[in-house]
């Protein structure tokens, strides 16, 4: 019999802002969604364990949720919703305050839940709280890839600076991409990036910004939130729903990790150490 092929490794994308209001998990949820059009097998982690609501964007009602799963009620199997084009949704709890207050180890825990779901899965996008919290710094750090979203407010930009700043000079992390959200024209976009960049340049030389996209201010965005569905299923032809599958474009053309090993093994293993260097 022929070897057994190893898997590919998964490609893990944490989305993170340091200022909350700017659209961040309709961002996760319509890049998870894109790339599962393309074709990816794509799993939605819930990680605002205090304000989860990205079962609310699509409509769902989970029974068990990522706490069942931390309290041993439930396998992570057995909370994850089927979302639109295969999605695969892990939803979160919302309004309980022990899971807002879970230690790193017990993020790394759930991340271990997740490394034993068997199914095929080729991208695994973590949608965090707002902030800087130790959970967003955690998950970004475990992470391949980190992208913040930013949109054109002083206090966005600014608290988008600082979740930079800590991801580089406390986690180590000097590569992050940047999708500037609620813009009234590309130009708009790429114009509030060039200002980001600029203070990161002055202040922060040793982090790396990269611009991945914007996407525009469009109604649709609003009544697909409405219909509780992503604005790429309910509204295809919008403005908005082009700028996200041009952004899960650009992501699914990115080269995939060359690590030889499959599921995601590699972002437990990081986890666990981070968590175990703070405890």
């Amino acid at each position: 019999m022929p070897p057994e092929a190893t898997p590919a490794p998964v490609r893990v994308l944490t989305v993170a802002s340091g200022k909350g209001g700017v659209g961040k998990t309709n961002v996760s949820v319509n890049l998870a969604t894109a790339l599962a059009a393309l074709g990816e097998r794509v799993m939605l982690l819930d990680a605002d364990f205090g304000l989860a609501n990205v079962d609310v964007l699509l409509g769902l009602t989970p029974k068990q949720t990522l706490a069942d799963v931390v309290a041993g009620r439930a396998t992570l199997a057995e909370v994850i919703l089927p979302g639109p084009r295969g999605l695969q949704i892990v939803p979160s709890s919302s309004g309980k305050r022990h899971m807002a207050e879970m230690t790193p180890q017990q993020h790394a825990g759930i991340v271990q839940a997740v490394s034993t779901y068997e199914g095929p899965l080729d991208t695994l996008i973590v949608d965090t709280a707002a902030g800087i919290n130790d959970a967003v710094l955690t998950f970004c750090q475990a992470a391949q890839e980190v992208l913040v979203v930013v949109c054109d407010e002083p206090a966005s930009i600014t608290d988008a600076y600082a979740l930079v700043k800590v991801l580089c000079r406390e986690r180590g992390i000097q590569r992050v991409h940047v999708i500037a959200n609620m813009v009234r024209s590309p130009v708009e976009g790429r114009a509030l990036y060039d200002k980001l960049a600029r203070v990161v340049e002055k202040f922060l030389p040793e982090a790396s910004l990269a611009y991945l996209g914007a996407i525009p201010q469009d109604d649709a965005l609003r009544r697909a939130v409405q219909k509780q569905k992503p604005v790429v299923e309910a509204f295809p032809s919008a403005q908005a729903s082009a700028a996200f599958r041009e952004l899960a474009t650009r992501i699914h053309r990115w080269a995939r990790a060359t690590t030889p090993r499959g599921h995601i093994e590699f972002f437990v293993e990081r986890m666990l150490e981070a968590g175990g260097a703070r405890a």
